[in-house]
């Protein structure tokens, strides 16, 4: 967990495994997906026991919002894309995280959503890293 967590928070395994932190937003730490098929991020509330978006507050709710569409904005503007993905869906990991995918036609699985699509394809040598400051530098 980046800096400014909540107390009790914990990211799950799983999530943690197969992303790379950017930044903390406020609400959110936004991870980077470990898969370079796709510039792929993940917005992970910072809330104990948090599976689905009604479950938060209202103004968490809110600033979840809000911060989806600054990371698609964003994401777009800096990847130039096609198409922004974003989903909200818990199958396999149920702590409530938010995926923002930037899409190009005729990418890996275009038109096909991402998630689901094994095996994934890890970032090489410094790549993640890189990538992240980059990303971090754009917000």
């Amino acid at each position: 967990m980046l800096a400014g967590g909540h107390g009790g928070f914990e990211l799950d395994a799983r999530l943690e495994a197969v992303t790379h932190p950017v930044l903390w937003l406020g609400l959110c730490e936004l991870r980077l997906m470990n898969d370079r098929r796709w510039p792929w991020l993940v917005l992970v509330p910072q809330r104990p026991g948090i599976e689905e978006t009604h479950e938060l507050t209202p103004l968490d709710q809110a600033m979840l919002t809000f911060e989806i569409n600054m990371v698609g904005q964003t994401l777009k503007q800096y990847t130039g894309c096609d198409k922004i993905n974003t989903a909200v869906l818990g199958n396999r990991v149920r702590q409530l995280h938010v995926h923002v995918i930037a899409r190009q036609a005729g990418d890996a699985g275009w038109p096909s959503p991402a998630w689901g699509r094994e095996p994934r394809e890890p970032y090489r040598g410094d790549e993640l890293r890189t990538l992240a400051g980059a990303l971090r530098a754009a917000f």
